[in-house]
């Protein structure tokens, strides 16, 4: 199965379907464009006049619409099926950092499936500074643990997604939110080692 149909048949199906009963205002869209940067190319007195986007192709990107039509990227999540090389990490780590200098709020994943019983690679660690998850799939096709955890984590995700906007542009409202503490907590699941010869990873 190709990483393209994966996405769509498989992930961003399902993930449209646990959300039309959870939370109808989410939308997961596969391959959506999204803008990285907004070039001010000239100025009329103070204010741009001409202004040119250009936009990297995101594998999948959740995003919230409202009741008029109005909607914002939320959650991007990058697919990747097997393994990721370093050059993947790198490039999607580097993706990420980019599409939050236009989206500031916005929030950055990357999952891997049919990882068999492999863990995620070190390198993921080392060089995907800039995801705010990480997360694999032993098949093609979810556990319902591993559903539930994927589930569970675009919610938390739009969450943050959702205070940042708050705290990034209502700062000087007087009915704004007041924080004194914030923490970016590790959490990790441990793979249950059933078979010793599973090392490393493929």
């Amino acid at each position: 199965m190709r990483e393209t149909a994966w996405v769509k048949d498989v992930v961003v199906e399902r993930l449209n379907r646990a959300f039309s009963d959870r939370d109808p205002k989410l939308e997961i869209l596969p391959a959506y464009k999204l803008p990285y940067a907004d070039e001010v190319r000239s100025y009329k007195a103070a204010k741009p006049q001409k202004r040119h986007t250009q936009a990297f192709q995101t594998d999948m990107l959740v995003r919230e619409v409202d009741d008029k039509g109005v909607w914002k990227p939320r959650v991007v999540i990058e697919a990747k099926l097997f393994r990721v090389t370093t050059h993947d990490a790198i490039t999607y780590s580097q993706k990420a950092t980019t599409h939050k200098q236009i989206h500031p709020y916005l929030r950055y994943g990357i999952m891997i499936g049919n990882r068999k019983k492999y863990p995620l690679p070190g390198r993921l660690f080392r060089h995907g500074a800039h995801f705010d998850f990480m997360l694999s799939w032993v098949g093609f096709e979810p556990t319902d643990n591993e559903m539930t955890k994927l589930v569970n984590v675009i919610e938390e995700e739009v969450k943050a997604s959702q205070d940042l906007e708050e705290i990034i542009y209502c700062s000087r409202s007087k009915n704004r939110e007041h924080y004194t503490f914030y923490h970016k907590p590790l959490k990790l699941t441990r793979i249950e080692k059933t078979d010793k010869k599973v090392k490393g990873e493929g």
